[in-house]
């Protein structure tokens, strides 16, 4: 009998891994920490409960080179203090203060030395120096102090109207932390030697109350950003009673707080009369079926810490309907894709605030070293689709004078050579009621210039005007 045998088979080869090219971003999980402060010289012997204190952080906010020097001991050599005594009596919009809070989140965990100072993403835009400026183009010859034309479009002092549904509320015009790239820097803060700053002129109670009776007087307006400066800087008292004010008339629908303070100060939104304030005004709200948020403005992940998650957190547990992002894209700060995304990822899934916006930084005097081209913030709004939850993907957007906010890909044209992007809107402003052709206009932006072509470059030079 023949037996038969199986077939012969061939030993199975080893599998080879494939080469992987690796993912353009790779997401690690970063836990929230609290720098040391300690590690300061100024502040070694400073206790938790101080730094936690609301009142400490604020009489303790640094105000002056003297104050910073007094902080920093020699860790920073007299060179980083030249360059800032120069920026401070010659090119600064803003006046400086910096809570400890925020300065404790420069150079967080590596050895502090001007070099890391210089180098520090939160420094570049709290602390600017005149090393970090351009000296060919400082300013755009189209840069204003007003760049979005707010003022022109007061119908009532503090109280633009530029949207259709929208008013934004300036209640005050001073902050607990002043930002280099500030675009309300013509009123928001002290006078510097080059900027004489605008005054608000009426009392508080008559702004506040000028404000409701346009809103009253305007039943087409449903949403009011309430902002200044910071609301954090408005007495619990005053700021409660005008929320309370809005709450009554019946066409609001949605409130939004601006406080950039939720992460320079989040000891002010943890004190008990404050959330114990804010809960009262978000049961009202709830009530009412009104959207009440809070929006601030956060531009690196190294700003986020413990004590800015639980501020937020706090404010969602006592019922504000959504802590949200609204922060600006600069040049040395945040302007690449892995940037952007630690710093999302970390406002959304370690803070609790949802990223909601980055605008293009406005074009004001002294900032075309933050500013970044269109054909920029459009490569970026690209390369960061994917990554997050739809929902916590910030729209990027450039905030077109006499237009608005246009998401980076709404212009209609772009001159790349010259850096000119024309834009076209869907509604009047309080100011154009009676401009017919206002929808058929094109509205330009422009680049920083120092980013177009030489060609680009040449032609601004032969065509140089005056801002």
């Amino acid at each position: 009998m023949t037996t038969t045998q199986p077939p012969a088979t061939a030993a199975r080869p080893t599998p080879v891994a494939a080469p992987t090219a690796g993912q353009p971003y790779e997401y690690r999980r970063t836990p929230l920490v609290e720098p040391d402060w300690t590690r300061f010289p100024g502040w070694r012997h400073v206790t938790r409960d101080q730094w936690e204190s609301a009142q400490w952080q604020r009489v303790n906010c640094v105000k002056n080179i003297k104050q910073l020097r007094a902080v920093l001991g020699d860790t920073v050599g007299d060179n980083f203090y030249a360059d800032l005594t120069t920026d401070q009596h010659a090119l600064a919009t803003m006046s400086m203060l910096v809570p400890p809070q925020m300065l404790n989140t420069m150079v967080p965990f590596d050895p502090m030395s001007t070099e890391a100072f210089l180098a520090d993403p939160i420094r570049r835009y709290m602390i600017p120096v005149a090393s970090d400026r351009r000296t060919d183009w400082p300013s755009h010859p189209y840069a204003s102090r007003d760049s979005l034309h707010e003022h022109d479009m007061w119908v009532a002092e503090g109280l633009t109207h530029r949207y259709p549904t929208k008013v934004l509320a300036e209640l005050l015009a001073t902050c607990p932390q002043y930002c280099g790239h500030c675009t309300r820097m013509d009123l928001v803060g002290n006078s510097t030697p080059a900027v004489d700053k605008l005054k608000l002129t009426l009392k508080p109670v008559d702004r506040y109350d000028a404000h409701i009776t346009y809103l009253k007087a305007h039943p087409g307006v449903r949403d009011v950003v309430v902002s200044g400066g910071d609301v954090a800087n408005v007495p619990w008292r005053n700021l409660e009673s005008y929320l309370m004010r809005l709450l009554e008339i019946e066409t609001i629908r949605d409130i939004r707080l601006a406080t950039k303070a939720l992460m320079g100060l989040p000891q002010h939104w943890l004190q008990p009369d404050v959330v114990e304030g804010l809960e009262r005004v978000a049961r009202t709200a709830a009530r009412r079926g009104v959207n009440l948020a809070i929006h601030t403005h956060v531009n690196h992940a190294q700003s986020l810490t413990p004590l800015v998650a639980k501020a937020a957190q706090t404010a969602l547990d006592i019922g504000v309907r959504d802590v949200r992002n609204q922060g600006v894209l600069m040049r040395g700060v945040n302007a690449t894709t892995p940037d952007l995304l630690d710093l999302c990822f970390a406002l959304q899934g370690e803070a609790g605030i949802l990223p909601y916006y980055f605008y293009m930084c406005d074009m004001i005097p002294n900032a075309e070293h933050w500013r970044v081209p269109v054909w920029h913030a459009q490569q970026l709004q690209h390369d960061i689709m994917g990554y997050l939850p739809g929902y916590a993907t910030p729209r990027i957007v450039c905030d077109v004078p006499f237009v608005g906010k246009r998401w980076v890909h709404m212009l209609t044209e772009y001159d790349r050579e010259r850096g000119i992007s024309y834009w076209t809107k869907n509604y009047r402003t309080s100011i154009e009621q009676t401009d017919l052709e206002a929808l058929d206009k094109r509205y330009a932006y422009y680049d920083p210039i120092d980013t177009l072509p030489e060609s680009g470059q040449r032609w601004w030079t032969d065509h140089r005007v005056d801002g």
